[in-house]
């Protein structure tokens, strides 16, 4: 007997959100993407003309000429003359899932899945009317200081939990509210998981509310909080927003990704309504994999300081196996502490459109990625940044692709990384104290001794000498060449030490703190110990 496809509804569901049909034609036909479709020439039959086209947002295929159309799983039938099961089976290996068992899907787990829908909804109505209330005047205050309008408060369902176990006592008759994240239990019964919370519900696919993410009002931690995991909400493949950002993603031919909801928010309301945002700044390849499936055309736009780098580095790592020739990804960053909402708000949408017009090219954020994280101008830096590109471009699955890579990066090493250079950042430190016969010492043994410049790069860089100059020759070999190093190293060092025992001293003299006697003592010990050593290396 023939099965029962929808026996697997809920996995085939979830192969089609992982698998892009591109990805899954691409392998077994040759595809040209032109405007928002790809074309190729059909496999089901002979042709010299492209009549078989791809439209990776909607998840389907079509030919023109012989009339074959389908998803993933039907042409992956057809294709290989396969039955359903062993096409899901091959798709499943694709995707890295395991095939589930093959059985009639109970149906109080789809009742289930249906009460869970209802009581996030019915709770999100009750956190938006909360809002509107005097409990909620904080919160209300708070987002229309943020700029929200009351239509847009009402198109994204925001509302605000209050202090108290409203959830709990609203909806003590229903059994779902642990199993849909709303309630804990304790030991005197249920209490809510949100209070006094801004609260933005989180949608799937289809605009059914499946969880929340609660922003703290007061400045406590965590900033955001998140409905943990449950039957109907996976945090890891849940992108903010995308369920309003669908059709935009298609018209504007890309995806723009921002670091929180509410920067998501004011984003598609000013203009860039193809704007999503992961859940918190956990980006994931499941994020990835879902964005790709409607456009691989993405526009990182993360803050400019430190943690936004580091969100730019690893949505750069993460997005490389999903390059394909036909990728337009780039990195844009806010500066000045600012994010989005703020650019938005003070200089407004051209200001942010300049931002993201401006982005840099993956291909040119990775090449400064490895530029800025290893010291590429010794030859130990040039091969860590080297083995970076490498490990990175051996995520990218097109063969063609990296080759274009790796020959782009080859000519830019060529061009950037020939000789020893020192970094101009370094020369900006102005330490007089270096005398010129000095100076021209050190630069004649960083010229013709690098392995000794790589050594001690962190002490060098910190005296203010431009390495790119000339020196006079010097009758100095290696081991000569280090012993001046070290001793200079020490010299400053124990000037170092005896500039704060002075310092302590007086301070010591002006307030008779004993506990200053003992720091003085600590030092002295120290000059002691390096005086020594300095003595050792001269009479060698």
């Amino acid at each position: 007997m023939a099965p029962n496809r929808t026996n697997f509804s809920n996995f085939t569901d979830e192969l089609r959100a992982r698998l892009s049909i591109v990805d899954v034609v691409g392998k077994r036909v040759p595809l040209t993407k032109k405007g928002d479709r790809y074309w190729g020439c059909c496999p089901f039959h002979n042709e010299k003309t492209p009549s078989f086209t791809v439209v990776e947002d909607k998840g389907f295929y079509k030919c023109f000429g012989c009339g074959e159309g389908g998803d993933i799983i039907s042409f992956t039938m057809k294709l290989n003359n396969m039955d359903f099961r062993a096409a899901i089976e091959e798709l499943a290996n694709m995707a890295g899932m395991k095939l589930p068992d093959y059985k009639p899907r109970d149906p109080n787990v789809v009742k289930r899945e249906e009460e869970l829908f209802n009581i996030c909804d019915a709770a999100a109505q009750t956190f938006q009317e909360k809002l509107f209330t005097p409990d909620g005047a904080a919160a209300l205050e708070y987002v229309r200081r943020r700029g929200f309008t009351d239509d847009m408060i009402k198109k994204y369902r925001i509302g605000y939990a209050p202090k108290n176990n409203i959830i709990a006592n609203k909806f003590a008759g229903s059994k779902y509210l642990v199993d849909a994240g709303l309630c804990r239990r304790g030991d005197f019964g249920l209490y809510d998981f949100f209070r006094d919370r801004l609260m933005f519900p989180l949608f799937n696919a289809n605009g059914k509310i499946v969880a929340f993410s609660g922003r703290s009002l007061d400045g406590s931690e965590p900033k955001y909080k998140n409905t943990t995991d449950t039957d109907v909400f996976h945090k890891r493949r849940t992108v903010f927003g995308l369920n309003f950002a669908r059709d935009a993603i298609h018209r504007a031919n890309r995806s723009i990704v921002v670091e929180g909801q509410i920067d998501a928010i004011k984003m598609q309301t000013n203009g860039f309504g193809e704007t999503v945002a992961p859940l918190g700044t956990a980006l994931t390849d499941e994020h990835i994999a879902t964005l790709c499936k409607l456009n691989r055309n993405i526009t990182f736009c993360f803050d400019g300081d430190g943690a936004g780098q580091k969100a730019a580095a690893r949505a750069c790592g993460i997005m490389m196996p999903f390059l394909r020739d036909t990728s337009d990804v780039k990195f844009a960053f806010v500066s000045g502490g600012k994010d989005p909402d703020e650019i938005l708000e003070k200089n407004g949408a051209d200001a942010m459109k300049k931002i993201i017009d401006d982005a840099v090219p993956l291909v040119d954020f990775l090449w400064e990625l490895a530029n800025k994280n290893f010291v590429v101008a010794t030859p130990g830096g040039k091969l860590q940044a080297e083995k970076f590109l490498d490990a990175e471009l051996d995520k990218i699955a097109d063969p063609e692709l990296k080759k274009f890579y790796k020959q782009e990066y080859d000519k830019r090493k060529f061009q950037s990384w020939q000789s020893w250079k020192k970094t101009k950042e370094v020369v900006k430190i102005d330490l007089p104290d270096i005398d010129a016969i000095t100076k021209n010492t050190l630069i004649y043994i960083v010229n013709n001794f690098p392995e000794l410049a790589e050594k001690y790069l962190d002490f060098l860089g910190t005296l203010g000498i431009d390495f790119d100059g000339t020196a006079a020759e010097l009758n100095m070999d290696l081991a000569a060449a280090e012993k001046f190093i070290v001793s200079l190293k020490l010299h400053r060092y124990l000037d170092k030490l005896n500039l704060q025992k002075r310092e302590l001293t007086n301070r010591w003299l002006e307030t008779g703190d004993a506990t200053i006697s003992d720091e003085i003592n600590a030092i002295n010990t120290e000059i002691e110990k390096y005086t020594e050593k300095l003595e050792v290396l001269l009479s060698i």
